[in-house]
């Protein structure tokens, strides 16, 4: 099959198309003939040499994929050859065929073309966890929302009025700022050019949010932290702006109680993803039917674009996901 490859560890410019092995499905899996896949932040430390992928998945790039089954193994009995499908993977996505365990296959909803339904997995399932498995988001509480144009953060503020939140805030760049509104976020607040922490306290009347989802890390932790409310809970699932602090205050953390969870969701066991995959799916494709939630896409492009796309979301243009489309080529 094709697949996208790399040359050695670096920039964009070291993707290629090239032949790799097909994969072949275990007893428990489905090969999906893939018609679409979407770019993750992690494709791109996984293309410098900095996120290697978990033991036994594929080396291939791609966290997600959409497509058809042409085979199922022995014991699969979800599942028949010719279901449109879509999921979450470890791993080999950027390739014509792509194995997924038949428990976390999930049926791509009629108004879904396998582009959108590509843009679901990882952003959504990503923000799934942190909102309602590890946030625990409860009715009219507040939620504060870092980089809310990217994949995850649009799809937070979507589960996030789902799920009946109060005020859904977000930090984001100005030119961003009518996406997030439209997808239903109450205030949204120029991290460039404002105080995250002076804005949060103005817009909460000086008390504070619930939950925060950060990307951000260090820069960011400190504030995180004092607008957070009593038994806040701040969620971390990245660490875009550096990984240490060179001082701060822990009677903040026992004066309010505060949670701090951090979470990736490729190292995961497979148990632990199929569980996921069962939560969200039951919480998710109804609304997704429904258009109650949908996938924000920021550009489809040819999977021979590969460097440009990957480029394009180092440079953080894009709002929402950059879908690849997969095909002969």
């Amino acid at each position: 099959m094709k697949a996208i490859l790399i040359k050695s560890p670096g920039k964009a410019d070291q993707l290629y198309l090239g032949e790799y092995e097909t994969p072949k499905p275990a007893s428990d899996e489905v090969l999906v003939k893939v018609h679409a896949t979407a770019l993750n932040r992690a494709d791109i430390l996984q293309r410098e040499g900095k996120y290697p992928p978990p033991e036994g998945a594929s080396p291939i790039l791609g966290l997600e994929m959409s497509g058809e089954v042409v085979e199922v193994g022995a014991q699969v009995d979800k599942w028949k050859i010719g279901d449109k499908v879509f999921g979450l993977l470890s791993g080999g996505g950027y390739a014509e065929y792509a194995v997924i365990h038949q428990d976390m296959a999930m049926a791509i909803p009629d108004n879904l073309s396998f582009e959108e339904a590509a843009a679901i997995p990882e952003v959504f399932m990503t923000a799934f966890q942190a909102v309602h498995w590890l946030g625990k988001l409860q009715t009219n509480e507040r939620i504060l929302i870092h980089a809310g144009a990217s994949g995850v953060g649009t799809a937070a503020i979507q589960l996030a009025r789902e799920m009946q939140a109060g005020d859904i805030i977000v930090t984001a760049s100005q030119a961003k700022h009518a996406t997030c509104q439209d997808l239903g976020a109450h205030y949204t607040i120029d991290y460039k050019n404002q105080d995250f922490k002076k804005e949060v306290k103005g817009i909460t009347d000086g008390e504070g949010v619930d939950v925060i989802i950060d990307f951000v890390a260090a820069p960011y932790f400190e504030r995180n932290i004092s607008v957070l409310r009593t038994d806040g809970r701040l969620i971390m699932l990245a660490l875009l702006g550096g990984t240490h602090l060179e001082q701060f205050n822990l009677g903040n953390l026992l004066r309010k109680r505060i949670q701090i969870l951090a979470s990736t969701l490729r190292s995961r066991s497979r148990d632990y993803q199929i569980r996921l995959t069962k939560a969200f799916a039951e919480f998710a494709i109804l609304r997704f039917q429904d258009s109650r939630l949908r996938p924000v896409i920021d550009q489809i492009m040819d999977w021979q674009e590969v460097k440009a796309a990957h480029q394009r979301m180092e440079s953080n243009q894009n709002i929402g996901k950059i879908v690849l489309r997969i095909g002969k080529s």
